[in-house]
């Protein structure tokens, strides 16, 4: 197991110029002189205006240090009441000591109730739904879509890194319309995306809780030394095995027509090698096909008219009462009773 660095892309094609630009409205607000900000970070400030421009992460890592330096706020100017330099540091020295990942993400919400007035993180359970919760009342009435992104991307990484597993989205609810760079989402957050919800959360299964911490003071140390470029970058690749079985398994009945066989095949591997493959990434084949029965399951119960038995049979039940057992199991309600309250 890797525990000294994390593992980032090969390929980096850049943060898009209208992520800056919207992250860059907090700053402006508090008065900061954006366009000296972004001249002293080597960047071009023309390339906002360019909608398909892109900025090297390492000039936007810079940007962001000089632009908390100005405001003395790590939050950018989003936040009513400042994050003071070394804000989220403190927070993960707060958390490292924890056992595990349940009890890590719920000490992250305490402290971050501590330094903020109108900013909540907030761990829910429901069945073997996990959702991490965030909430930003926006006190100072900015267009705040970016800060609340960048705050779930952000917690996603640092605890994916603290478990040394990425943690596997079953989807993201956001409580925007999809921004102008939502090309991007699909690599921010390797899953089912809905806008417009009521709520901003991550949702995962909940065998994550219970993982062990396994990073060190140190480790921590070096981490937050290269802050924030390494939380600018995803954690480990897209092209893991679990990754990429996710995504045979999501396309058209891929879920009920492939086996491990299959797919092993597909990858040119053994059914043994890619069990072994799959348990150094912290996952199994049984735990990956249920991540996507889950995902599959909500999204057709919230977004579809399909009738709950076609949908059971469509995710490879023997009869929809199995289904119905296992999606109480994974979300706490009936397939019905969910649809019913999710599209009420």
């Amino acid at each position: 197991m890797d525990t000294e660095t994390p593992k980032f892309r090969d390929t980096d094609p850049g943060i898009p110029a209208a992520a800056i630009s919207a992250q860059l409205l907090g700053a402006r607000a508090a008065g900061l002189d954006c366009q000296r900000l972004l001249l002293d970070s080597d960047i071009d400030p023309a390339v906002l205006d360019d909608p398909d421009g892109r900025i090297p992460r390492e000039k936007v890592a810079g940007m962001l240090r000089r632009e908390w330096d100005l405001l003395g706020d790590e939050s950018g100017g989003f936040l009513s009441r400042p994050w003071l330099p070394g804000t989220f540091a403190m927070m993960g020295h707060a958390c490292i000591s924890c056992p595990n990942l349940r009890r890590a993400l719920l000490r992250s919400g305490r402290f971050i109730k501590m330094v903020s007035d109108d900013l909540q993180i907030k761990l829910v359970e429901d069945g073997e739904e996990a959702r991490l919760l965030i909430y930003h009342s926006n006190d100072k009435g900015l267009p705040n879509q970016i800060f609340v992104e960048s705050l779930a991307l952000i917690w996603l990484r640092f605890f994916s890194w603290l478990i040394d597993r990425t943690i596997l989205l079953e989807r993201v609810n956001l409580a925007f319309p999809p921004p102008d760079y939502n090309e991007d989402y699909s690599d921010m957050f390797p899953c089912r995306h809905y806008f417009n919800q009521h709520e901003t959360c991550l949702v995962f299964s909940t065998r994550y809780l219970q993982m062990p911490l396994v990073r060190d003071e140190q480790q921590l140390s070096e981490f937050l030394s290269r802050a924030p470029e390494c939380l600018l970058a995803q954690y480990k690749s897209d092209h893991s095995y679990t990754g990429r079985i996710r995504r045979m398994l999501q396309q058209q009945n891929g879920i009920e027509n492939l086996s491990l066989d299959d797919v092993a095949e597909r990858l040119f591997t053994s059914p043994q090698t890619l069990r072994r493959r799959l348990k150094d990434e912290g996952n199994s084949w049984q735990d990956i096909k249920d991540s996507v029965r889950r995902d599959m399951a909500v999204y057709q119960l919230k977004k579809q008219e399909t009738a709950v038995a076609e949908i059971a049979e469509r995710l490879g039940f023997s009869e929809p009462s199995a289904f119905n057992r296992a999606f109480k199991k994974w979300t706490g309600l009936a397939p019905g009773a969910y649809r019913e309250k999710y599209r009420g």
